[in-house]
């Protein structure tokens, strides 16, 4: 198994680079390539803060790659699952990630973040 960088994925979703968007398809295509969880937090960022792409077209997109198996992920359900919410609130990812963690594996989520702390409690009775 390979692991794939952000820059391939990016290159991917936007195809917008002559060269690099159809050797990234190649890539994602024909390998069986894994996104670190880390790298999928920054292909979120960059998307959303220099593409501007809004946060359900990153969600699908993103979901999209997961779902068709173009790419693997250790833990792809949480995720999948912080995907959801990001596309839902307006919540930063990671905090999202954070969410899902405590909402698919009941790990505790030690914060000072008020706006993440509300939306933890208020989801706690979904469990």
């Amino acid at each position: 198994m390979s692991l794939v960088d952000a820059n391939v994925v990016l290159r991917y979703l936007l195809d917008d680079h002559e060269e690099l968007s159809p050797k990234a398809a190649d890539i994602l295509e024909r390998h069986a390539v894994t996104l670190p969880m880390e790298v999928g937090c920054e292909v979120v960022y960059v998307l959303q803060k220099v593409y501007a792409v809004e946060r359900k077209e990153i969600q699908q997109q993103l979901g999209d790659l997961l779902n068709e198996g173009l790419v693997s992920m250790d833990k792809p359900d949480v995720f999948l699952k912080a995907l959801e919410c990001y596309g839902d609130s307006t919540l930063d990812f990671v905090d999202t990630l954070l969410w899902a963690y405590q909402m698919l594996e009941r790990q505790e989520v030690f914060t000072f973040d008020s706006k993440l702390l509300k939306h933890i409690q208020r989801t706690a009775e979904l469990r």
